[in-house]
């Protein structure tokens, strides 16, 4: 089975670092709860949103990411059973190609990197499973979807869902 994971708030925290770099930048003490269900720039003053999604655009960003807990590990047993592939937009943001390579060769060693793809648009993806919390990404998809709970996503509907990677481990395993 060909399965393909995205890395932002599926294993890579990016959801929890505009919060750290928000509140750090600012002095603010922004919650994980106060952002639910919706963007972390959508939950701060309008005069700061800006600086929040510049976020991705700032050196480093996307290599001190943290992963998402248990994806190492389950990733790691997936990986033993099926063909998995790192499947990540990763041209909106150009200096994420080279940190997202390095991130995965620190967190992800056991992925080669024939087994990325870092892209533009996921609508070119064609296997058995797409793993994504972005359901945009989902819909173009002709396989399998499990929409990746993120806080961002909480009240998207009509997708099957997976809410860690105890869950996907119990789906895919």
């Amino acid at each position: 089975m060909v399965v393909f994971i995205d890395m932002d708030e599926v294993i890579a925290d990016t959801y929890l670092a505009h919060i750290e770099r928000y509140n750090e930048e600012y002095e603010e003490s922004l919650s994980l709860e106060e952002c639910m269900g919706s963007e972390v720039w959508q939950n701060v003053p309008v005069s700061r949103q800006d600086s929040v999604r510049k976020h991705a655009y700032t050196n480093g960003f996307f290599r001190t990411l943290k992963p998402i807990k248990d994806s190492q590990t389950i990733l790691k047993e997936l990986s033993k059973k099926h063909d998995i592939y790192i499947a990540s937009a990763a041209m909106q943001f150009p200096n994420s190609l080279e940190e997202k390579s390095e991130w995965l060769d620190e967190f992800f060693p056991f992925i080669d990197w024939k087994r990325r793809i870092l892209c533009g648009h996921k609508h070119i993806l064609r296997g058995d499973v797409l793993i994504d919390d972005r359901s945009y990404n989902l819909n173009t998809f002709e396989g399998r979807t499990l929409l990746f709970t993120s806080p961002h996503n909480i009240r998207t509907e009509g997708y099957e869902r997976v809410s860690n990677w105890q869950d996907v481990a119990l789906k895919l395993l």
